[in-house]
């Protein structure tokens, strides 16, 4: 395991971005660069704090109040009968534990929920609530490791949706761009605008 790995393996998992970094994996990563510090994760508190300090065997400091407080970890619940089926906080949520589709209503997979909180500004409604996340679950290993799995799922899965885009529109472009040469009227279009906008 690199340094970045047992960092990671360190934190939270909730993805929740309070660090400054997007996500846990960056922030384990800029901590082992020496870019950050040990004391950016509100979730993982005090309690953090001293694991990451005992691994890199540096002196543990105090929670630093620009990235947060510590508090009770908590669950997002969807309101149902305030639900517009938006999709604001399924675009939100970073490990996809918000399921419905637009203009139906939405809900929370608790068992997969971070609380990291990012669906509750997204709601236009406010139909969003937060509860107690179990202990159990706070901290259970396994909730982090399989939050770290949805993370990068979710991750692997808008960089290839992104590139697909790219694609697509760049071959919208070839396909405009051959049918202006191909064709005269629009190849003399396009000059004449070229010549208006003082191109040569």
């Amino acid at each position: 395991m690199t340094l970045a790995d047992r960092i990671d393996a360190l934190l939270p998992q909730t993805q929740c971005e309070q660090c400054g970094y997007h996500g846990c994996r960056p922030y384990a990563e800029a901590i082992a660069r020496g870019e950050a510090k040990i004391n950016q994760c509100p979730p993982g508190g005090a309690a953090g704090i001293a694991r990451l300090a005992a691994l890199l065997d540096v002196p543990e400091l105090p929670l630093d109040p620009e990235h947060g407080v510590e508090k009770p970890r908590m669950l997002a619940r969807v309101v149902e009968a305030d639900c517009i089926g938006c999709t604001k906080c399924i675009q939100a949520c970073p490990v996809d534990a918000i399921v419905g589709a637009a203009k139906l209503m939405h809900t929370v997979i608790a068992d997969d929920c971070t609380g990291c909180e990012l669906c509750v500004p997204a709601c236009p409604v406010d139909c969003i609530v937060l509860e107690p996340m179990p202990l159990s679950q706070v901290d259970d290993p396994a909730h982090a490791d399989a939050a770290r799995a949805h993370f990068q799922r979710r991750e692997t899965r808008l960089a290839r949706e992104q590139a697909q885009r790219e694609s697509e529109l760049a071959a919208r472009k070839a396909e405009v761009t051959v049918t202006t040469e191909t064709n005269p009227v629009l190849a003399a279009l396009a000059r004449a605008r070229a010549k208006q906008q003082g191109k040569p």
